[in-house]
């Protein structure tokens, strides 16, 4: 029996007295090649492992994570482009694998893989994006500019091909893209990586000016701890795919007795918090990507 409530419809509205995310024992895992067996043989490897939090309307939620542990699958699920395995996740009361119509409307994510039509430019790249949203040419002729003003993209380059920016460049014109239509829930996996300090500064307070501006309800996955700490107003961290913890900053220090919330990751798991573990962590990122 389900343990969420279901919508009485489905439609593009946003429902009041339901939370804006809503995840029940979701689990998620993929099959890989064992290296060790031979090229036949595969393995099934836990991507998620019984996820349970809520997230309310106009708040913002950090899941921290080293790279493998799990955040991109989590956004992957929730912003309809990944079918569960088990459990179940609501957005704004709509099911997440079955009312994927309503939930693309509300919901735009930035992804640290962004893509472009990279022989087109950025503002042309934003253009086409905003018209899937119904956003007409006397609309965006103004808020493209402004958007990408926003973020701290150069005016002098929004007529340069997508293909000869830098990375950093391109995450700009990713989270240019998601903010564009004012989405209810913005999902923001790793937004700033590749950015420079400045930049990366800009983004984060743009993130908090969507919020305040738009009543907007924020997903924000990184293994930046500063970041979550600024932006978020709980942090959670998902370690091999299981949330280990979701909770205000100051109530995760308190609870393990410690100063940081690398302490923290260090009392949750044993283990020093850290980008990159070497070749275990190649084959979980292998798989969670």
């Amino acid at each position: 029996m389900s343990t969420l409530a279901a919508p009485t419809s489905v439609s593009t509205s946003v429902r009041r007295g339901v939370p804006a995310v809503e995840v029940v024992d979701l689990h998620k895992e993929f099959k890989r090649r064992d290296r060790k067996q031979s090229r036949f043989t595969k393995r099934r490897m836990p991507a998620l492992q019984g996820v349970t939090f809520s997230i309310e309307r106009g708040e913002c939620v950090a899941v921290l994570g080293q790279n493998g542990s799990g955040k991109s699958t989590l956004v992957r699920l929730l912003s309809t482009l990944l079918i569960n395995d088990a459990g179940e996740a609501r957005i704004f009361g709509y099911d997440a694998f079955r009312d994927t119509k309503a939930i693309r409307r509300l919901v735009n994510r930035v992804s640290v893989e962004a893509s472009f039509f990279k022989k087109m430019s950025a503002a042309e790249n934003l253009s086409y994006s905003a018209r899937f949203y119904g956003m007409g040419p006397s609309q965006t002729r103004t808020a493209i500019p402004a958007i990408l003003e926003k973020v701290g993209f150069p005016a002098d380059r929004r007529g340069e091909a997508m293909e000869n920016l830098s990375r950093g460049m391109q995450q700009k014109v990713a989270l240019a893209r998601a903010l564009l239509t004012s989405p209810v829930l913005l999902l923001l996996d790793e937004p700033t990586t590749g950015l420079d300090p400045r930049s990366k500064l800009e983004v984060q307070e743009f993130i908090r000016d969507v919020r305040v501006a738009h009543d907007a309800t924020i997903l924000l996955c990184t293994h930046d701890m500063a970041e979550a700490e600024a932006l978020a107003d709980r942090v959670g961290l998902l370690d091999r795919g299981r949330l280990l913890f979701l909770e205000p900053v100051e109530d995760v220090k308190r609870r393990f007795g410690v100063q940081t919330l690398e302490q923290a990751f260090f009392a949750a798991t044993g283990r020093e918090y850290v980008e990159d573990e070497g070749e275990e962590d190649d084959d979980y990122r292998e798989v969670y990507a």
